[in-house]
This record gives C-alpha cells, structure tokens and sequence, in this order.
C-alpha cells in the first residue's frame, strides 16, 4: 500500500500543496489560477512539471536516464538534447 503513494511523497511539500488545492478546486485550472492570482498558462505548466515529475517516478529506467529527465523537468537542459544525449549514451553502450 505505502509504495502506492511513493510519487506524491517525493514531490515537494509545496508541490503536494498544490495538488491538494487543486483537488480541492476540483480539478479547475481556471480556479487554481485564480486562487494563486496567475494566468492559466502559469497554472497549466505547473501541472505539466508535476505530471513529468510523476512519470518520471513511474518510469523504470536506469538512474543516467532519470536524472537527465529530471534535468529536463527542472529545465537546466531541453528535451531535444536529452532525446540526442541518450540516443549517444544507448549507442555507447550498445557498441
């Protein structure tokens, strides 16, 4: 039962906040913007990041490719040259 909730755990605090004001606006973004005095948009990419950040929970993959896709999430690299560095790190090993 407890590795059920493993990905809300390992979110940040204020990320788990989040989730549970957006729940308790019932799954409204408009609300939540509202709420938090941003634009939608604002509101849509922070759902996005946690959304990554869940699948990347999910996603059974050695630790190189998490931790780059970690790096992604928090957008200290793009997600093109993640896609190209792991296409070369699964050639390199490959052969």
């Amino acid at each position: 039962k407890g590795e059920h909730m493993d990905w809300f755990l390992d979110l940040e605090e204020e990320e788990q906040e989040f989730l549970k004001r957006f729940i308790l606006a019932s799954g409204s973004l408009k609300q939540l913007a509202k709420d938090y005095e941003v634009s939608y948009p604002t509101v849509r990419i922070r759902v996005d990041k946690i959304i990554e950040k869940i699948k990347l929970k999910n996603y059974n993959q050695d630790s190189f490719k998490v931790k780059l896709m970690q790096m992604v999430i928090d957008e200290k690299v793009s997600l093109d040259s993640a896609k190209e560095i792991i296409r070369e790190y699964e050639d390199s090993i490959n052969g």
